[in-house]
């Protein structure tokens, strides 16, 4: 079981990670951290990237090894994690138009119920991705972005797990804490979002 800092430090790791990684390992990552299963991330998420080759910039490898050597990380694993070489290509694009008639959309109703006036909760935000690398006939997906001054960890399992509810099981949930700056991936993400609802808590971005 992890401790407060290091969830926060695990939490920020995966929001590095959103689009580089396979999204069934994410949204599962996410998932173990949000239930007190952090210490199987930290072993299962070194050896992922070693075995699919995935490289990390030295800040990113440092907040690795902070967030994941406490929590029983494989030492030997974590040194065997490539480098990152060159600037990252841009695998996804990001478009605020929902793919076909969107009319009665249950996602955006049960999230507008579920965390309209929350104090934890800014904006929450939805953005359409695709896979440039993926064929045309592949759909694209929904990514649910969430400003939040509350603990982000809890938030993002919360979420998750309505979207699983509602039948998307490999749901894309970025929640955003206020106090770091959001990724790349998530910068561009938010430039080509919806706003769903608002909480009641500090917000980050607006239409």
């Amino acid at each position: 079981m992890a401790d407060r800092d290091t969830s926060l430090l695990c939490h920020e790791l995966l929001l590095r990670l959103a689009g580089r990684i396979p999204d069934e390992s994410l949204w599962r990552y996410r998932d173990w951290l949000a239930g007190d299963a952090g210490d199987v991330m930290a072993v299962s998420l070194p050896k992922q990237l070693v075995r699919e080759r995935i490289g990390l910039t030295d800040g990113d490898h440092r907040l690795l090894s902070e967030a994941l050597l406490p929590m029983g990380a494989d030492p030997a694993a974590v040194g065997a994690i490539l480098p990152e070489e060159g600037t990252p290509r841009r695998r996804h694009t990001f478009t605020a138009a929902a793919p076909g008639d969107d009319k009665g959309d249950s996602t955006a109703l049960v999230l507008g119920a579920t965390l309209r006036g929350r104090p934890d909760v800014g904006e929450v935000r939805d953005s359409w991705r695709r896979d440039t690398t993926a064929s045309s006939s592949e759909p694209e997906q929904r990514v649910i972005l969430v400003n939040t001054g509350g603990n982000p960890v809890e938030l993002a399992g919360e979420i998750q797990r309505i979207l699983r509810a509602l039948g998307n099981h490999t749901p894309m949930v970025e929640a955003l804490p206020t106090n770091i700056d959001p990724p790349e991936y998530h910068e561009r993400a938010l430039t080509a979002s919806n706003l769903i609802c608002t909480g009641s808590g500090e917000l980050v971005g607006s239409d």
